[in-house]
């Protein structure tokens, strides 16, 4: 019976926590990314300061890296989008005719007429004038530079008072309780380090991987939609699929033929088998211990809870809450259920990778 009202206990609590989430998330998002990516930054920081840096020369450095790596992928994308450009008013033609053909096909089989057809068009977009669609988007953009600004300063705030707010945790656990509190703590930050680490590592084999694909196959802007198919990786299992489909709805635009859709799709395929059975075990590895089913069910409620942000933040917050739920007994249940059945044997040579990925599991 008290396993029991333990258990509803810990459900209520969750409930309420993604409630609280889900209310507070326009202050919560950006310190969560900050978080996160102070994380990732917090050991280059610590190599810096081993050199003779002040803790805050060392993080100020390590966030113009950051925003440096950010310049040159936007830099990428818009030296791609201007070539892109070029060709709009020609995607748009045969746009336009795709739709008038597909217009043709719903009259000819629901006996639906063109002019009705625009009439539900127009209905459908009664209300919405360019006017407030401007000022939304207007709204939308400065929202995002304002959280943009705010995720950079935390970062920086974050890797300056690490070491104290680390200080603040241990504070608040018993004496007795301070080794696994400090073991947690680790653990967290070294899961969000290797993890988005290799992930970075892999966007960029991907990048290359799809840039070659995409150009042999013969899609404008080949280098565009590899970056963006890379980063779309970013969202497991939904933005490769995303990334994809823009793929081959543009070079439909394009006015490609069957050979080149079959020639994106086929790329695609090779490059997800290499990600899959080489590039992820390899790379990625297992340190977010996660199944499947509890992947997909985090990123689904990632969206719901803060949307696109949610989808990123997902797997890396999930994997600290794994850590908490196995190093705390009471928890130790829920830790089971969120990772796999067999907990593997941690290997970190290349050979015993190998071996791992290609052994029965």
């Amino acid at each position: 019976m008290d396993k029991l009202q333990h258990s509803i206990y810990t459900l209520l609590f969750f409930f309420l926590t993604f409630s609280g989430l889900y209310f507070a998330a326009e202050f919560l998002i950006p310190i969560a990314l900050a978080a996160i990516f102070a994380m990732l930054l917090s050991r280059l920081s610590s190599w810096f300061e081993s050199k003779g840096m002040g803790r805050g020369i060392a993080s100020l450095l390590c966030i113009l890296i950051f925003l440096g790596s950010i310049a040159i992928v936007v830099t990428l994308l818009a030296w791609q989008l201007s070539g892109f450009a070029e060709n709009i008013d020609v995607m748009k033609d045969r746009v336009v005719s795709l739709f008038t053909n597909l217009r043709r096909w719903l009259h000819e089989s629901t006996g639906i007429t063109m002019k009705q057809q625009q009439l539900m068009v127009k209905e459908s977009s009664t209300g919405s004038g360019a006017g407030s669609m401007l000022a939304s988007f207007a709204a939308s953009m400065m929202g995002i530079l304002v959280n943009a600004i705010l995720v950079i300063v935390y970062m920086f705030l974050f890797l300056v008072y690490r070491s104290h707010i680390k200080k603040f945790i241990l504070k608040l656990v018993p004496v007795d309780e301070k080794n696994t509190a400090e073991n947690i703590v680790h653990k967290a930050g070294n899961v969000s380090q290797q993890y988005l680490g290799g992930l970075g590592a892999m966007i960029v084999m991907l990048w290359i991987m799809y840039g070659i694909g995409f150009s042999i196959v013969g899609v404008e802007s080949a280098i565009f939609f590899a970056v963006l198919c890379g980063i779309l990786e970013i969202i497991p299992f939904v933005g490769n699929i995303t990334g994809t489909s823009l793929t081959v709805l543009s070079v439909v635009a394009q006015g490609g033929d069957t050979k080149m859709i079959i020639g994106v799709l086929v790329t695609y395929a090779f490059v997800q088998f290499i990600q899959t059975y080489l590039l992820e075990p390899l790379i990625v590895g297992e340190q977010v211990n996660i199944n499947p089913l509890f992947t997909i069910l985090v990123i689904v409620l990632g969206e719901m809870v803060w949307g696109v942000a949610g989808m990123i933040l997902a797997i890396p917050l999930l994997g600290i809450v794994k850590i908490i739920c196995d190093q705390v007994p009471q928890l130790q249940p829920y830790g089971f259920l969120i990772g796999t059945e067999k907990q593997r044997q941690k290997k970190t040579g290349l050979t015993d990778k190998l071996k791992l990925m290609f052994s029965k599991a």
